[in-house]
């Protein structure tokens, strides 16, 4: 190994070790139950001057098939309980973070965070009450999945949807599956995932009794997992709930058109800068 490897894989490691020291920060500022004053359904005891949850956003973001650097980030907000789109958001946008296992959020989080701060600076009317994230929360092999890292940042209510499943305290995708098939579970929607250690780290959900691929639902921030099903459920049209859907959808489309245009400019991940 000459010294110049020895010299990227000793900043990879430095990297790397400072990232997992700040998830670890991060992480103690979790909470794992309802800290929100809306409430979910007229049979919930509301606190006092509380209203029901309105604004359910959705984030996701979208990468170009000829650079994959380049990438749409979109975040939409869905009126409850219509699931009508009334405001969405886009920042187009050139990565130079890395993708690290386990260390999503590293990579996608500043930009989410920044229209979230954005509309939060504004005042907008329709700033999301909870926020539903293309991506996992407490159901990560670290605990702490981009849903928790945008939440606890955010101070936001937030909620892990995933389309696979990490191997996870002995969790297996194919056992999950394979357990929708059984007799006794084909009139059940949700699957409890409970680890070799007895740890329930989410559940595994599907819309359509006829479905056997789950989509699957962890705690990001400031929700209880009960809580988190039920606005799944009460956004769910198709396999993915729909402010995830449509902030997906919106977000290749967006991409698709403007990120041919030589004028357009895209904002650049690690400095927040732009460039031509």
């Amino acid at each position: 190994m000459d010294g110049g490897e020895a010299s990227n894989e000793s900043s990879s490691r430095n990297q790397l070790e400072n990232r997992t020291e700040e998830q670890d920060e991060l992480k103690k500022k979790l909470i794992e139950y309802d800290d929100f004053t809306w409430k979910l359904s007229s049979s919930m005891e509301p606190p006092q001057g509380s209203e029901m949850l309105k604004y359910v956003g959705g984030v996701d973001m979208s990468f170009s098939k000829e650079d994959s650097s380049v990438a749409c980030a979109c975040l939409v907000v869905l009126e409850l309980p219509s699931l009508r789109v009334v405001h969405h958001e886009f920042s187009l946008l050139r990565l130079h973070v890395p993708y690290v296992p386990g260390f999503l959020a590293f990579r996608e989080a500043p930009v989410l965070l920044q229209i979230l701060q954005k509309m939060r600076d504004d005042k907008h009317p329709f700033y999301p009450q909870v926020l539903m994230v293309d991506g996992n929360g407490i159901l990560h092999p670290r605990g702490f999945g981009l849903a928790c890292h945008l939440g606890v940042l955010a101070q936001l209510p937030t909620i892990g949807v995933g389309k696979n499943l990490h191997h996870v305290d002995g969790l297996n995708q194919s056992e999950v599956r394979r357990s929708l098939q059984l007799k006794e579970n084909e009139h059940e929607q949700v699957i409890t995932l409970v680890g070799n250690s007895g740890f329930t780290w989410g559940v595994g959900f599907r819309p359509t009794l006829s479905s056997i691929k789950p989509i699957y639902i962890s705690v990001g921030h400031r929700i209880s997992l009960e809580s988190a099903v039920e606005i799944v459920k009460m956004t769910c049209k198709y396999r993915v709930p729909e402010p995830i859907r449509q902030a997906d959808i919106k977000s290749r489309a967006y991409l698709q058109k403007h990120q041919t245009e030589p004028s357009k400019r895209i904002w650049t991940a690690t400095t927040g800068q732009t460039e031509p």
